[in-house]
């Protein structure tokens, strides 16, 4: 089994920051976790608003826990959404269905961990987790 190194994970953090700088997006809070949900790294910049770390870290703890991207659990929420309101309500640290919690994975398809961000629109947020997880060398699976 491989692990996320902390060195990945704020690589990550960086390049999803630096995608978000150079497309002028909104201040970004970014957080990563390993495979079993626990923090691994989380960045929140200047200007973002209070509870977005909690949003990007139900983004990453959704996906991690549903193991599918949020992108995938946003069409589920809107499929089923009993199911959804019920995962939601069970899950312990929060469960956010839009995209932007991305599923973190090793090249040949092993589940490493999640990233969220949150501060843009959705879309935007999947973007930049999309971008950090690239540049770590890794694989972003967003559903």
């Amino acid at each position: 089994m491989t692990a996320l190194t902390l060195e990945a994970a704020q690589k990550m953090i960086e390049a999803g920051l630096a995608y978000a700088h150079a497309h002028k997006m909104n201040p970004m809070g970014l957080v990563v976790l390993d495979a079993r949900g626990a923090l691994k790294a989380c960045a929140m910049e200047d200007g973002s608003s209070l509870i977005r770390w909690r949003i990007a870290f139900g983004k990453a703890y959704g996906a991690i826990g549903l193991g599918a991207g949020t992108r995938k659990i946003a069409t589920l929420a809107a499929e089923r959404p009993a199911f959804i309101n019920a995962a939601t309500h069970l899950s312990e640290m929060g469960l956010v269905p839009v995209p932007g919690g991305v599923l973190i994975k090793s090249a040949s398809g092993e589940l490493l961990g999640a990233i969220g961000v949150s501060g843009d629109t959705s879309d935007n947020d999947e973007l930049v987790a999309c971008a950090g997880v690239a540049a770590a060398g890794l694989v972003a699976d967003g559903g």
